[in-house]
């Protein structure tokens, strides 16, 4: 189940639809996926002033009745385990941590991303060298995989005589590193070697300062000619 799945634009409705996916679960005997769920269980509000608020209150409050009741499978999978109402760490009986894979887990999944016989690499090709050179995750490596393809496809010649070679390989997986940076950018917080306001700034007066200070003598000046012409016509009349 998703969340887009039970969330209602009607008020009350959601839970009906949380409360219906558990009955349901219990005719057919089922195995209750939640995926995203810290986005369904998320922590309730203690000053709910707002219709929203108190929505999502209740969302959860049913939830944690039909896992009391429900004798069935459920699991939560989520990326956000901290987002989780207090409540449910008691309702949970088992938790999994899924942490970032080893060296040798990254070669496996480097290899199992490819068909061991359709798949044509190149002899350069050498996966427990990408993992040892790069820890990242799983999803990663996917999507590096799927770059390195479309690299080698992409190139002149005939489709018969195209390979995949390590340096596919080496440029996708530093594309989709240097995307996970571009992702981490922040207006309101600058990234790390990446100059703020303030030292450009700093920058510019440090390599203009002269002729910065020219400029604001030169326009003090014109402003106060200017009021000086000002009180003369207003005295004058």
């Amino acid at each position: 189940m998703r969340y887009a799945e039970l969330e209602s634009v009607w008020m009350g409705e959601t839970p009906k639809n949380v409360a219906s996916v558990f009955r349901r679960a219990r005719e057919e005997g089922a195995v209750l996926l939640f995926d995203e769920a810290d986005a369904l269980a998320t922590r309730r509000s203690t000053s709910a002033r707002h219709g929203f608020e108190r929505e999502s209150n209740t969302v959860v409050s049913v939830l944690l009745q039909e896992l009391e009741r429900y004798d069935g499978v459920v699991i939560f999978a989520t990326n956000l385990a901290a987002n989780f109402d207090p409540a449910f760490e008691r309702r949970i009986r088992t938790h999994v941590l899924f942490e970032m894979p080893g060296e040798a887990e990254r070669e496996q999944i480097w290899r199992v991303q490819l068909h061991p016989r359709r798949t044509p690499l190149a002899g350069d090709v050498d996966f427990l060298a990408l993992a040892r050179r790069y820890a990242v995750s799983g999803g990663d490596i996917r999507n590096a995989v799927l770059k390195a393809a479309l690299a080698a496809a992409a190139e002149p010649g005939p489709d018969s005589a195209k390979q995949i070679h390590q340096r596919h390989f080496e440029a996708g997986i530093e594309d989709v590193i240097a995307a996970r940076r571009v992702m981490r950018q922040s207006l309101f917080s600058p990234a790390e070697g990446a100059p703020g306001d303030a030292q450009l700034l700093t920058e510019l007066v440090a390599a203009h300062g002269s002729k910065l200070v020219g400029y604001a003598l030169t326009a003090a000046a014109a402003a106060l000619i200017v009021a000086i012409i000002a009180l003369t016509v207003a005295l004058l009349k």
